[in-house]
């Protein structure tokens, strides 16, 4: 640490404690952030694309009926041009089905979407499911 006194400099022999206590600062934040860099490259697994999907809501709109759904990407890879198709199920029989198709789904994300149809579902089986995507 430098005084003056009459226009002079001269350094001190023992920095003042708030130095020191900034420099273990810094030096704590530096040391952690390269073990949190080398932890993530250490455990980073490359996985494929995997989604999850949960139907939020059915509702009755002007031309038809609203299943909206939340989408979820688990992995540590994107997914783009995710094509999701919805399906009204009467037992085993396919009654009315639709697409949807996102641009992308980020990884360890979650984006939300609906398919619309023109047919009540009503009481009737619901099937939403990712069926296909591109690597970006």
């Amino acid at each position: 640490m430098t005084t003056t006194a009459n226009k002079r400099h001269r350094e001190v022999k023992e920095p003042h404690w708030i130095e020191w206590a900034t420099g273990m600062i810094s030096a704590l934040v530096v040391v952690a952030t390269i073990a949190l860099v080398a932890y993530e490259a250490w455990t980073y697994a490359d996985m494929q694309p995997e989604f999850s999907i949960a139907i939020t809501e059915r509702r009755q709109t002007e031309g038809g009926y609203r299943i909206a759904f939340d989408i979820a990407n688990k992995a540590t890879a994107t997914a783009a041009a995710v094509t999701v198709r919805g399906e009204i199920l009467d037992g085993s029989k396919i009654v009315e089905d639709a697409d949807v198709t996102f641009d992308y789904v980020p990884a360890e994300s979650k984006s939300s979407g609906a398919i619309l149809f023109s047919q009540d579902p009503g009481v009737r089986e619901i099937r939403v499911r990712a069926v296909g995507f591109i690597e970006p």
